[in-house]
């Protein structure tokens, strides 16, 4: 029964061993270049200490609600994927739709300029 979970063990230690490795190398090799803007506390495209009732841009909550979405598209996906063998050409239209739906969605921001940063 544990060599069934080996692979599993093994791609955990890999994958930390990697993290490890590559936060240790970028603390070694990176550049030093401390400034007061590098060090100032920075939050969503505004100062961190302002007036708390400001009104922020709602271009931050649709750039927002597009991560959101194709997140979500992509956790979507992978499952799909696996069983799209069973699931044959009904999945794979379904798939189809949602993905169309999805990407109306984007032109639609795309179009209205919702996207477009000054």
């Amino acid at each position: 029964m544990l060599t069934d979970y080996l692979p599993i063990l093994v791609f955990l230690v890999v994958g930390m061993g990697m993290g490890v490795v590559l936060l240790l190398a970028g603390g070694i090799l990176g550049s030093r270049n401390p400034s007061r803007a590098k060090d100032s506390a920075f939050e969503c495209g505004f100062e961190a200490f302002d007036d708390s009732r400001m009104q922020f841009d709602v271009r931050f909550y649709l750039v927002a609600i597009l991560f959101i979405i194709f997140d979500l598209e992509i956790a979507f996906l992978f499952p799909w994927a696996v069983v799209l063998d069973e699931i044959g050409l009904t999945g794979l239209v379904a798939m189809g739709v949602f993905l169309l739906i999805l990407v109306i969605g984007f032109v639609y921001e795309w179009k209205k300029g919702a996207l477009e940063w000054e």
